[in-house]
């Protein structure tokens, strides 16, 4: 059997769809997130290995790239862990600008150079998240916007040096209704408001995102990397009726 499919932030939101996808599919997942409660539990639901781990801690990081790689191959790493830090400039430090740097760009980082290996023997693929926030300027958006812009340099960079055997690509979504997002999502007037700001008129949903991650780490897209894919209902290239 090829080696798993390591999904980082598989609790909740992105990851976690992304995860039940998979398994649905047949494929063999581990999974890997801070909260460790409720990372057991999906273990247990879906049947895979699950290790907890704080990806700003280089060390547990590398251990659990090592217990999911542990035959040696792995099949995708999908780095499905964010941040969204919103306030205006002046009310921005430099520790949150390098705190939102370290989990989104850092940990993705290490992330890859440690499953680079056993992504090597899976001929294997790897996707990051980024957010239409890296490309269209939004107020208040001066932290999250320039780390997840990091992650779009990060891709490339390394679908460049990671090629051919590993193919490296990246998913921008718009908001998205999951639990990282609740401070917008929660308000009904205010998640009404951004919904209609899309050409496809509403908020978009974890599995929009997981569908599009599975498709770009199957062998279906194995002519596809180095590529940024704007999954966000149009709003980062037109114009809304909203």
């Amino acid at each position: 059997m090829a080696g798993p499919f390591l999904i980082f932030g598989a609790v909740g939101g992105i990851g976690e769809a992304l995860a039940r996808n998979l398994t649905a599919a047949g494929h063999p997942v581990f999974l890997t997130s801070r909260n460790e409660s409720a990372l057991l539990k999906l273990g247990e639901k879906l049947s895979s290995p699950a290790l907890a781990a704080d990806v700003l801690d280089e060390a547990a990081l590398e251990a659990v790239v090592g217990e999911a790689a542990k035959a040696g191959e792995l099949s995708g790493l999908a780095y499905c862990v964010g941040s969204i830090v919103l306030k205006p400039l002046r009310q921005v430090t430099a520790t949150q600008m390098a705190e939102a740097f370290a989990l989104n760009v850092t940990g993705g980082a290490m992330a890859v150079k440690f499953a680079a290996p056993a992504l090597k023997v899976g001929k294997g693929s790897v996707v990051l998240f980024s957010s239409i926030a890296a490309r269209r300027g939004f107020a208040n958006h001066a932290i999250i916007g320039a780390a997840k812009a990091g992650i779009e340099g990060l891709t490339v960079s390394l679908a460049a040096e990671l090629a051919p055997e590993i193919r490296v690509n990246c998913i921008a979504p718009s908001l998205t209704d999951t639990p990282l997002a609740k401070s917008m999502t929660s308000n009904p007037a205010m998640a009404d408001a951004i919904a209609k700001m899309h050409p496809i008129p509403r908020l978009g949903a974890a599995d929009d995102h997981a569908a599009v991650a599975a498709f770009l780490m199957s062998d279906a897209a194995g002519w596809i990397t180095g590529q940024i894919f704007r999954v966000d209902g149009g709003r980062s290239s037109i114009s809304g009726k909203g």
